[in-house]
């Protein structure tokens, strides 16, 4: 059983999907309506099992829109939260946003869901095309329409960047549809292109800007968002102000959070968990596995130095005992000569140069501790 003191997070996986994206590397399969009720049976069973209070609840997938909105309602049923729990449901627009779609944003509203996460990945429909999705951008703003009606606001889109296709102009097109919708938060996240993916397979025939050009498409969404409001607080996520992911800000601060489903994980008390990839061992014989120990000093600037606000000395010195020794604050001067990180005398942080950068200056700071 796992117990906590204080309220942590919920991550919940809904492994079904209609279809399987092109570039998608995430655990998933074609919905199947026995399965899925056996394994909706098997996430609650587990979710009760816990002796937890939640701050935040994430549906994530796979797509949770699979499910009927009732489903999800029913799982929300046996999560015990606070008050004030943010809790998201990610949503594909081809399932919500078409006229007799029988998902019903009133019913996830009456249960508790108060954010939503929206797979735009383009507003062009070609380059929606090319990534396998099936719905167009009006499907997309009438799904945003139909969260307004029942009065959930806070909406996220996802953009992805050095899609197939892909110009700066077409993604300004994309960025500014976003923008227009009025939603408070967009993810923005270039395309990685994993082995094990039909991308991954046909690497050789897809059409894709250059380094250079997806380099630029990511400065440009920064500055753009910026100068709308959007505040840049994580490497590929925007908001307004007050509207960051409360849940995701746990993953990237060392807070403690549940992951429930096959492949989901979790950090508690310290320890890293998770669930094989199999979703049939998880509805018979669910067991979290211990994976390695989390939280240390080097996982904690490295998950920090993906957020805007950066590590704080104070924070450092309280949670490990440890100052920073003269060639590590050398070393984040020469970095902020290039223009890639921000020292102050409270602590530092990667410039939105330095995020396009993060996995080689992040590895060559902590190999300086």
């Amino acid at each position: 059983m796992i117990m906590t003191d204080k309220p942590i997070g919920l991550y919940i996986h809904i492994p079904f999907c209609r279809s399987k994206c092109p570039y998608c590397d995430f655990y998933s399969m074609r919905i199947d309506e026995g399965l899925k009720q056996e394994y909706i049976e098997a996430v609650k069973r587990e979710i009760q099992k816990s002796d937890c209070i939640f701050d935040t609840v994430y549906f994530g997938g796979g797509t949770p829109s699979q499910l009927k909105s009732q489903e999800i309602a029913e799982i929300l049923s046996v999560v015990s939260h606070t008050d004030n729990c943010e809790i998201t449901v990610e949503c594909n627009p081809s399932d919500t946003g078409r006229e007799n779609s029988i998902f019903d944003f009133d019913v996830l509203a009456s249960a508790g869901v108060n954010r939503i996460s929206m797979g735009l990945q383009s507003a062009v429909d070609g380059e929606r095309k090319a990534l396998g999705r099936l719905s167009g951008k009006e499907e997309v703003l009438n799904a945003i329409n139909k969260c307004h009606k029942a009065g959930i606001d806070n909406i996220s889109l996802d953009l992805m960047l050095g899609i197939p296709y892909q110009t700066i102009e077409s993604l300004n097109e994309s960025v500014s549809f976003c923008i227009n919708s009025g939603v408070k938060h967009i993810s923005a996240y270039l395309l990685k292109i994993e082995d094990n993916t039909y991308f991954g397979k046909n690497r050789d025939k897809l059409i894709l800007p250059d380094e250079d050009t997806v380099s630029d498409m990511y400065l440009t969404v920064s500055e753009t968002l910026r100068n709308n409001g959007f505040n840049h607080y994580e490497i590929s996520n925007f908001s307004l102000p007050g509207y960051e992911s409360k849940h995701n800000c746990k993953y990237w601060e060392c807070k403690e959070y549940l992951g429930i489903g096959p492949s989901a994980h979790s950090f508690i008390d310290g320890k890293r968990l998770y669930y094989d990839n199999d979703i049939n061992k998880f509805i018979s014989e669910p067991e979290l596995i211990y994976d390695d120990k989390g939280g240390s000093l080097e996982e904690y600037i490295m998950l920090g130095l993906r957020l805007s606000k950066g590590i704080n000395f104070c924070d450092i010195k309280q949670k490990y005992s440890y100052n920073f020794n003269d060639g590590f604050i050398d070393y984040c001067r020469f970095l902020q000569d290039k223009n890639l990180l921000n020292l102050t005398e409270n602590g530092f942080a990667l410039t939105p140069e330095g995020f396009l950068l993060s996995n080689s200056v992040i590895c060559e700071l902590t190999d300086r501790l």
